[in-house]
């Protein structure tokens, strides 16, 4: 038994296993914020542009209920009087809702994209850290920038502007 779990241990500390659980957890936060994002704020704004227009309601009757004939006014009233329909507004609710839960994740994608670029940028744009660094001018060692005298030929330098810095 001991040797199973350390087995075990040993699988799910691996840093693959431990990265996926960590992707799904940041996954499932990412889907709550696109879902709340695109509920509520972009659907009222189409709700609003279509004027209110609901697709739920579009439906084809393929086959009168057995409680009651058509025609019917709502979906909820065809399938409680036992119609077969074939539900065309909710697979346009389903399209639009994809539509915008896709468009929402490139917008929020993107931006992320733009802000590590920047990111780069600036990293790029930082100055460089002054050389602590340089050559002997007689025997080409790298020696500190504030030697004086060269450990490896034992040469006097005069000033650290003796030999060029290296990189």
């Amino acid at each position: 038994m001991p040797r199973f779990l350390t087995e075990f241990r040993d699988f799910a500390v691996k840093g693959n296993v431990v990265d996926l659980a960590v992707g799904i957890i940041i996954g499932s936060a990412f889907t709550a914020i696109v879902n709340s994002l695109v509920k509520d704020i972009f659907t009222p704004v189409l709700g609003l542009i279509t004027g209110g227009i609901n697709f739920t309601n579009l439906f084809f009757v393929l086959k009168d209920g057995t409680q009651t004939a058509g025609p019917y006014t709502t979906l909820a009233d065809a399938q409680a009087a036992g119609a077969v329909t074939i539900n065309y507004g909710i697979f346009l609710n389903a399209m639009i809702s994809f539509t915008l839960v896709a468009m929402v994740c490139f917008i929020l994608i993107r931006n992320i994209h733009r802000l590590r670029e920047l990111g780069a940028r600036k990293a790029e744009e930082a100055p460089a850290a002054a050389p602590t660094v340089r050559n002997c001018p007689y025997c080409i060692t790298p020696i500190s920038v504030d030697a004086t005298r060269c450990p490896s030929c034992t040469s006097v330098l005069d000033s650290p502007k003796d030999a060029a810095p290296t990189a």
